[in-house]
Formats: structure tokens, C-alpha cells, sequence
């Protein structure tokens, strides 16, 4: 028998039964259901080697997922990198950095400050507040962690 041959779904291409006859294997119905459809609990279906084998997490649901529309994508920058970015403002002698414009949401301590800047952005770690505000700079927050 040789090796390279083809598979069966690819010969049966343009056959309308795949070599199965006429109904029995055709149609959704004779798949038997989806994931682990048919592993259910009947006192008759529960087979120690599959509580041994997989555990007592085998059935059943577990924990639910966050809809996408309710997580808040972080994109961070450090305060190193801030030099890098072009800002055009300023007040009072300091650099307006808003983050928004550039897609950060989150400032991060990592880097030295060399300016003294005003920062606008949703999040930031307190050291990064620190290394800020120690230059003369300032960090407004849009939300704030109550404590």
C-alpha cells in the first residue's frame, strides 16, 4: 500500500455521499452534539477513569469570561521615554504631555526624568507620580484609586 495516497475526503470530492450510501452518515443530527455534548451525569455514565484520569473538573461549567466591551486595554509608557514623544504645549514652564494623543492609557516609573512635565493620562503608578513631581512636574489623573 502506498504511502502518499490521497485522503478519503479529498477523492470523494464532487461525490455526494463520500462512499457512505445513501442517508445514514449524512446531516448535523449524526454528529451527536458539539464539545462535550453526551458526558453527562447519569449514575449509569460516570466512569471512575474519566474522574481519574481528568479530575472532578471534568464536567460541568467553570468560571465565566469578561465581555471585551467592559476590560480596559492598558498600553503603557515610561517616564524615560517620554523625551521620545513630540509635544507641542506648554504651561507655566512645563511640558503638557497628553498621552491620549499617542494611545497610552498608563504611565510607568522605569527611566529618569530630565523635565519638568505635566502629565495627563487615565492611570499611573505611584513612583512614577514621584519621579515627576520630583523635577517639578505634576501628574493629573483621570481615574483615581480610592482607598
Amino acid at each position: 500500500m502506498p504511502f502518499n495516497r490521497r485522503k478519503k475526503c479529498v477523492r470523494c470530492r464532487a461525490s455526494r455521499t463520500h462512499g457512505w450510501g445513501t442517508k445514514k452518515h449524512r446531516g448535523a443530527g449524526n454528529r451527536g452534539g458539539k464539545g462535550m455534548a453526551g458526558t453527562g451525569k447519569r449514575a449509569d455514565q460516570i466512569k471512575p477513569l474519566i474522574l481519574k484520569l481528568y479530575g472532578p473538573e471534568y464536567f460541568g461549567h467553570h468560571g465565566f469570561k469578561r465581555p471585551q466591551k467592559v476590560t480596559i486595554k492598558i498600553k503603557a509608557i515610561n517616564v524615560g521615554n517620554l523625551e521620545q514623544l513630540n509635544f507641542d504645549k506648554k504651561e507655566n514652564g512645563k511640558i503638557v504631555a497628553d498621552l491620549k494623543d499617542f494611545g497610552y492609557n498608563k504611565l510607568l516609573a522605569k527611566g529618569m526624568v530630565t523635565k519638568a512635565y505635566k502629565v495627563i493620562v487615565d492611570f499611573a503608578t505611584p513612583s512614577a507620580v514621584e519621579k515627576i513631581a520630583a523635577k517639578g512636574g505634576e501628574v493629573e489623573l483621570k481615574f483615581k484609586k480610592e482607598e
